[in-house]
């Protein structure tokens, strides 16, 4: 009686593949065409159910897409204020003016940026008046006008 060889089946030899949790694309093509290239040429595969397949395909692909899109969106969204404002140092903004009191608008203030802070997730610019206004609460921003020096 022929001895069986034992390298064939001994754990140590066997490569340890992980299996992934996903199916990607490059997957999915793969199952279809060994399903292509193993069907039974006396009864091949039914028109729907490639059509099925493909269609499954194409909303995967699209689902890909979108979950890149949404990824780069949440990462847009999750960038830090201060970086999101720093373009407004140098620059004039003009605010409304409110009484602490009464909450009344007193009227418009307008002061240079000097350094953007943030506060519990928003925006706070600092005044060259020594004010510190939200960046939301901003109605104009333009670039400072400079005096000229008469002579």
């Amino acid at each position: 009686m022929p001895k069986i060889n034992s390298d064939y089946y001994l754990p140590e030899n066997i490569n340890n593949r992980t299996p992934s949790p996903t199916l990607g694309k490059d997957e999915f093509l793969k199952i279809l065409m060994v399903q292509l290239q193993n069907q039974d040429p006396l009864s091949p595969m039914d028109d729907r159910e490639f059509i099925s397949q493909m269609a499954t395909f194409s909303s995967l692909e699209q689902m890909m897409q979108m979950t890149k899109s949404i990824d780069t969106l949440v990462s847009n969204q999750l960038m830090s204020p201060v970086i999101q404002y720093s373009h407004m140092i140098g620059k004039e903004v003009t605010y409304y003016e409110f009484d602490a009191e009464t909450g009344q608008k007193l009227g418009e203030k307008s002061s240079i940026v000097v350094a953007v802070t943030q506060k519990e997730g928003w925006a706070i610019l600092k005044l060259e008046n020594g004010e510190e206004v939200y960046a939301d609460a901003v109605t104009q921003v333009k670039d400072p006008i400079v005096k000229e020096e008469s002579e």
